[in-house]
Parts: C-alpha cells; sequence; structure tokens
C-alpha cells in the first residue's frame, strides 16, 4: 500500500479525502473498471498479464490499465484505505466495505460481447450482487439491519459502452444496427436499463452514480479503422452514444421522482473526456490519438499483446491500449466524477455531494 499510497498523493495533490465517506462502494461495470472478475472464466476480455498493470503495485491484477482504474480513484477519494475487492475473491466480512461486479466485454444486454467469450452481463452482475445482499443480512443480523447499512453505501454503476462497442457498431455479428435507428437502439438499452435498476433499487441500492458512455469514436481503435487523418474523432460512432447519454441523464429525474428514498446522478464521462481531448496539455498530455500500447495504426488495429513492451512516458498518453484509458487520463476522470470542476460533469450532483446525503 505504501507505493499505491505515494502515486495516490502524487496525482490527487489536495483533492484527498480524510475518513471513510460511507460505509461500503459497490461497483458494476464492464472492462473500464473490472478488477479481475475475468481473470479464471473463458473470455478473450483479459487482462491478467504483463504489460497490464506495469504501474500498480500488484502487478496484473485484470484491470484494462497500466495502473488504477476511475473506481480504484474514487474509492480513494471516498477515503477508503484499501481498494476494492473483486467479487470473484471478496469474501467474509470483506464484503462489507463493498464488492467489485465489473466484467470485461460485459453490456446491458445478455448478447453483447458474446463474440469474446464468457462475460458476467449486467444482469448476471445483478444476481451476484443479490448474492452479496444475502451474505450482508447474515453478517449483519437481520434485513433491516442490511437494507440502512446498504442505503448509505455508494453504487457505481458504468453500462452500455459494449452495447455499442461490441453489439451496435459490429454489424457484420449483431443485427441490432439494423434492427434499430441509433434512437430506437438507444430506447431499447434504456427500458431495459430501467428495469435492472429497479432490481438493483429493490435489492436495497440508494445512492447511484450512473457514469455515461465514453467517446468511443476517439479511441485509438476507431481512429485507426475510421479516422482519415487518425486524429479526428469519428462521429458517426459518437453521435449514437449521445443520444443514450441524454436518455440516461433523464433517467436519473426518473428515479429521484418515483423511487422512495433514491439519489440518483448522471456522471458526464463523454464530456469530461472531450475537455480531456480538447485540452490535453491543461492536463499535461502530450498523446490523445494513440494507444500507449499496442499494434498497427494508432497502435489501434490489435490491442496491447502479452509482454509488449509499451510506451515509457506514460502519464503523457490519454491512452493505454486501442480502447482503454491510461491510469493518468483515469486520475483526472475519476477526480471530477467525484468534485464537478464544471457544471456539466455532474447531474444534478457529484459522488462527494452523493456521499454526504
Amino acid at each position: 500500500m505504501g507505493l499505491f499510497g505515494v502515486i495516490f498523493a502524487l496525482f490527487l495533490g489536495t483533492g484527498v479525502a480524510h475518513g471513510q465517506q460511507v460505509p461500503c462502494y459497490f461497483v458494476f461495470g464492464d472492462s473500464l473498471v473490472d478488477n479481475g472478475n475475468n481473470n479464471n472464466i473463458a473470455s478473450l476480455a483479459r487482462a491478467n498479464y504483463p504489460p497490464y498493470g506495469i504501474d500498480f503495485p500488484q502487478g496484473p491484477t485484470g484491470r484494462f490499465s497500466n495502473g488504477l482504474t476511475t473506481t480504484d480513484v474514487t474509492a480513494q477519494l471516498l477515503g477508503f484505505n484499501q481498494l476494492i475487492l473483486p467479487y470473484a475473491t471478496a469474501s467474509g466480512r470483506q464484503i462489507l466495505r463493498g464488492v467489485n461486479y465489473a466484467s470485461a466485454a460485459a453490456g446491458i444486454r445478455e448478447e453483447t460481447g458474446q463474440q469474446l467469450g464468457a462475460r458476467i452481463p449486467f444482469g448476471g452482475q445483478i444476481e451476484n450482487y443479490r448474492n452479496t445482499v444475502n451474505q450482508v443480512i447474515a453478517l449483519l443480523g437481520d434485513e433491516d439491519s442490511a437494507a440502512d447499512y446498504l442505503s448509505k453505501c455508494i453504487y457505481s454503476v458504468g453500462m452500455g459502452n459494449n452495447d455499442y462497442l461490441n453489439n451496435y457498431f459490429m454489424p457484420a455479428l449483431y443485427s441490432t444496427s439494423r434492427q434499430y435507428t441509433p434512437q430506437a437502439y438507444a430506447d431499447v438499452l434504456i427500458q431495459q436499463y430501467t428495469r435492472q435498476l429497479t432490481q438493483l433499487y429493490n435489492l436495497g441500492a440508494r445512492k447511484v452514480a450512473l457514469i455515461g458512455v465514453g467517446q468511443i469514436g476517439c479511441s485509438p481503435n476507431a481512429l485507426a479503422q475510421n479516422s482519415p487523418n487518425g486524429a479526428t474523432c469519428v462521429q458517426r460512432l459518437n453521435q449514437p452514444i449521445q443520444i443514450f447519454n441524454s436518455r440516461l441523464r433523464s433517467l436519473v429525474d426518473y428515479f429521484n421522482n418515483n423511487f422512495q428514498g433514491a439519489a440518483f446522478i448522471y456522471v458526464n464521462a463523454y464530456g469530461i473526456f472531450d475537455d480531456l481531448i480538447s485540452r490535453p496539455r491543461a492536463y499535461g498530455f502530450t498523446v490523445t490519438n494513440v494507444g500507449c500500447c499496442g499494434v498497427g495504426r494508432n497502435n489501434g488495429q490489435i490491442t496491447c499483446l502479452p509482454y509488449q513492451t509499451p510506451c515509457q512516458n506514460r502519464r503523457q498518453y490519454v491512452f493505454w491500449d486501442a480502447f482503454h484509458p491510461t491510469e493518468a487520463a483515469n486520475i483526472v476522470i475519476a477526480r471530477r466524477s467525484y468534485a464537478a470542476q464544471s457544471s456539466s460533469d455532474a447531474y444534478p450532483i457529484d459522488i462527494r455531494r452523493l456521499a454526504q446525503l
């Protein structure tokens, strides 16, 4: 933990939080925040090999980055002195600090990412959380105590990236882009997401941060395949995502207005990332369109390979591989999600204020 603390202090400066602000932190999502749940399943979507984790104290853990993910940084900002464990390994009283259920290639839709093999879709992540809730009830003695405890926790839910990247944007493998216009697809995703989030609410979640889908059209992979100059983001990919995100922001109002005790917020990951690649030098970045580790054009045609030598100046790169941000970029995104720097970063409040409710 010593090195982790040093890294954390270096990057976060005055943003360090004192004292644990919430009893627990639960994470649902995909490869942006998976911290090892895919390591031992039959999946191509795994990152438990070098050079992944090259800047992480424990080395490769299954995190799709050179170091910390956004939820790792958020956990520290919330005052946790240890990282939240993956569902695959969390046990006993450890679960009372929270659990990470995220799974690379997972989506809102069951079929999303199936070409990559096994993964745990959002529905499966909720079922795993249901198991955790039963364990919390057993540990705390009764359902009322568990409900009271869970109502104080923060829940981070970031789904939808793969429903575009590994579904809608893959017409050769999935029929959704022929079945649905971008508007209709956003609608069906939000309808299913609403049902799933209602399940989560019914299982005790009250303080929920919904993380918007990122700028998939700006990833090294998208630039390598679709950008003539390898630098201009692909609007054909970004526009459908913006439709989804606007619906997701509205979903916050739906839950807050219709569910007793619900405190849902929307984190504008798309907008934060847009600022990061529009004004990279303001954050210390010099490379926004090339992966630190990867193969081909933009280092984005094939993602980071086992034992490949990555770039040396990782703090200057926004992207670690063909799809995922570096630790340095994750720290910027997490800091602004936790303590909004712009009124558009989070709606209606940021994670810091959500923790105080």
